[in-house]
């Protein structure tokens, strides 16, 4: 896909308080640097990539402070065919690594599919009536993609970026057959120590245990706590999940629609360590709460349909942020 220029985008798809820049050394693409009343942000065209979201908020006295609201590596390699680390990854057209991997052109399928690794090219950036800025994104199947996959289809990544942050990936198959997918907004949100948070909204639920094999398990009716590396995809939920973090004085709730798995990964120290684009103690500052549609129940799509999964992120303060 044709990668658009920081002179043609800022032409034609900047608005007041966002505009494109040549973003950090090895993006892969312009980034757009977003100011406004409600938020500062960083979004890449190179893979339609949220890399940072910090929310204006509101105190008691009427001042206003700035946190973080995603996590994203200072160690980031931002681009250059591979994944950014933070913000939210886009996975799709799979999650993970690939089931029965065919291995186009003899080689292995890189986890998570290639939407998170390719330019998309830039519909539009717009701003909403309630001051929110709107970025849409469009990836199509090309000679590329159907060498890996090979399935025709147009994908949009709707960006909205205000207060709350919401994310919405809209998939259509443009093909003469039926194909599924699996997907998920692979969200790195901020915290003050993954240890120390509970996540409330998956109690009762079963999960499946990637770090123990794919074992089926049972989640307890006590908040989830974190002690350890963690890769869980919970199945069949629906409900919102509430990140409680006292040491922040907040909570962040991730609500979700058009999807069915709910997803929480954190590597923890040893594998953390040996992440070229995390390291350190990085794996602490962040938990990934996901949307996500995976296997056992990827999407099926026939020709002509569409299907939207979308998340939407709200920080609440729980005290006084002054």
């Amino acid at each position: 896909m044709k990668i658009q220029t920081v002179a043609e985008l800022n032409a034609n798809h900047a608005v007041a308080g966002a505009v494109w820049t040549e973003g950090p050394a090895g993006s892969g693409g312009p980034v757009l640097e977003v100011d406004t009343e409600q938020c500062q942000a960083r979004v890449c065209s190179y893979a339609a990539h949220v890399a940072t979201w910090n929310p204006k908020l509101a105190l008691a006295g009427g001042d206003v402070v700035t946190r973080p609201g995603l996590f994203c590596s200072p160690k980031t390699l931002w681009g250059g065919g591979k994944a950014i680390r933070g913000g939210v990854p886009i996975c799709w057209p799979w999650f993970g690594g690939r089931t029965d991997d065919p291995k186009p052109n003899g080689k292995a399928s890189a986890a998570h599919g290639f939407a998170r690794t390719r330019p998309w090219f830039v519909e539009s950036v717009t701003t909403a009536d309630n001051g929110r800025v709107e970025v849409t994104f469009l990836l199509v199947s090309d000679d590329d993609t159907l060498a890996i996959w090979p399935h025709a289809f147009e994908a949009r990544l709707v960006a909205s970026l205000g207060t709350t942050l919401s994310l919405t990936l809209e998939v259509k198959n443009v093909d003469d057959a039926a194909f599924d997918y699996e997907g998920a907004l692979h969200t790195y949100l901020t915290v003050s120590d993954v240890e120390k948070v509970k996540m409330v909204g998956l109690e009762g639920t079963t999960f499946l245990d990637k770090v123990d094999g794919g074992t089926e398990k049972h989640q307890g009716r006590e908040p989830l706590m974190l002690s350890g590396e963690t890769d869980r995809v919970y199945l069949n939920t629906k409900a919102a999940v509430v990140v409680d973090d006292p040491g922040l004085s907040r909570q962040l709730r991730i609500e979700k629609t058009g999807s069915t798995a709910t997803v929480v990964w954190n590597p923890w120290l040893v594998k953390a360590t040996a992440m070229t684009d995390l390291g350190g103690d990085a794996w602490r500052s962040f938990v990934c709460v996901e949307a996500a549609n995976v296997r056992p129940a990827p999407v099926p799509l026939s020709p002509g349909a569409t299907h939207a999964m979308s998340t939407r992120i709200t920080v609440i303060p729980t005290r006084s942020l002054g």
